[in-house]
């Protein structure tokens, strides 16, 4: 746990650290974000946040391959994890940066994604196996694993990118969903007596570290914005820690313990990351519904809907950050426990309340903001003096 600590510790730190520098940057190279019709924001904001997101993951895998143990994580025979997020992880920054300052038609990034995905699958990070519920596995040869593996890591990103739409949102929802990856990973590893130490939770801690240096700055009111520099780059780090946790584990090895649903693994990958897939797909079944391209713009995201109904900013990106942490917490429990009804008891009580809470909230701001100020009395005006 403390090479984990310290990678995150590291991450978050020079995330934070090198944030300022890219604004000025950001600013100097002309990539700013000018207000449209279907923004929130009011005032041109720097761009390129992934930057500096890039340099965290980059200190971090620095200081991990310093660690023995870390090492041996980074590269481990046919599986090298720290070049495969370098060079995949390099690729997106250059094609974000091109985005965000000058604006790359759909297709290009289409691209770029699948070349990033590419190079996963040449460096060993690909979806192998399938585990089954009834103990079994699935494996996939070739001809299946390395479209799945393109398909999971272009629709990762692109969920990612779909949701990045309020000031610390995505960077909170992903820096959410890699926590609930990371602890997944590393209480299953622990229970099962086998080594904590691996290529997918180091990926998700370096990955919670880089969104946590990131926030500070990025939460509302947001000085500086990670453009698709940045949503890219952490949808690209999500897929990747997923995409090893699917085929890490032997599910027979997991009955032998007992302490873990045969359904949690294949459920966690797609449930931590709920929001911005339902949010994406309800966007392309919108647009094309339309007879629009699915990749064209509009204000109709969750996030919107949530500022229609009368919450502010900051409160829509809370609101989001809850679901996701239930979403999250829910499937870590049921790793934790074999009671599956407690667990779904809990979950639906706090859903209930958090949808009433949400619903509650707006109307008593708007009811506060319409009941008419007291007048004064007579009796009540202060005298003047004579």
């Amino acid at each position: 746990m403390r090479e984990y600590l310290l990678t995150i510790l590291v991450a978050t730190v020079a995330a934070y650290l090198l944030t300022p520098a890219v604004r000025r940057f950001a600013v100097w190279f002309g990539a700013q974000a000018v207000p449209r019709d279907r923004d929130v924001h009011t005032i041109p904001t720097p761009r390129l946040g992934g930057l500096a997101m890039f340099g965290g993951m980059v200190a971090a895998l620095v200081v991990a391959s310093g660690l023995p143990e870390m090492r041996r994580v980074l590269s481990n025979g046919d599986l090298d994890v720290g070049k495969a997020l370098l060079l995949a992880g390099g690729l997106i920054v250059l094609v974000g940066i091109a985005d965000d300052r000058w604006g790359l038609d759909p297709l290009t990034k289409f691209a770029g994604q699948v070349a990033a995905a590419g190079i996963f699958i040449m460096q060993g990070i690909q979806l192998y196996v399938i585990p089954l519920p009834n103990g079994d596995s699935i494996s996939l040869p070739p001809a299946y694993g390395v479209p799945l593996t393109v398909f999971l890591v272009v629709a990762t990103i692109n969920a990612v990118n779909f949701i990045d739409g309020l000031d610390g949102l995505a960077a909170g929802v992903v820096g959410i969903a890699a926590m609930a990856l990371f602890s997944y990973a590393y209480l299953l590893s622990r229970e099962a007596g086998i080594t904590t130490l691996s290529g997918a939770t180091l990926t998700a801690a370096v990955l919670v570290g880089m969104c946590a240096g990131f926030l500070p700055h990025n939460f509302n009111p947001a000085k500086i914005f990670m453009g698709d520099t940045g949503s890219m780059l952490i949808g690209l780090l999500l897929s990747a820690s997923t995409i090893m946790l699917t085929g890490q584990f032997d599910p027979a090895l997991i009955e032998s313990y007992a302490l873990f649903p045969f359904y949690v693994p294949i459920l966690l990958v797609p449930a931590v990351a709920a929001v911005p897939f339902v949010d994406m797909l309800l966007a392309v079944w919108r647009r094309t519904n339309q007879g629009r391209s699915p990749f064209a713009p509009d204000k109709l995201h969750l996030h919107h809907r949530l500022l229609e109904l009368g919450h502010s900013v900051r409160r829509a990106v809370l609101i989001m950050y809850f679901w996701v942490s239930l979403i999250a917490s829910s499937l870590v429990g049921l790793s934790l426990t074999n009671s599956l009804a407690t667990v779904v008891s809990v979950t639906g009580v706090v859903a209930i309340a958090g949808i009433a809470i949400m619903v509650a909230v707006p109307r008593l701001a708007a009811r506060r903001a319409r009941r008419p100020e007291p007048r004064e009395t007579p009796a009540e005006r202060p005298r003047q003096p004579v």
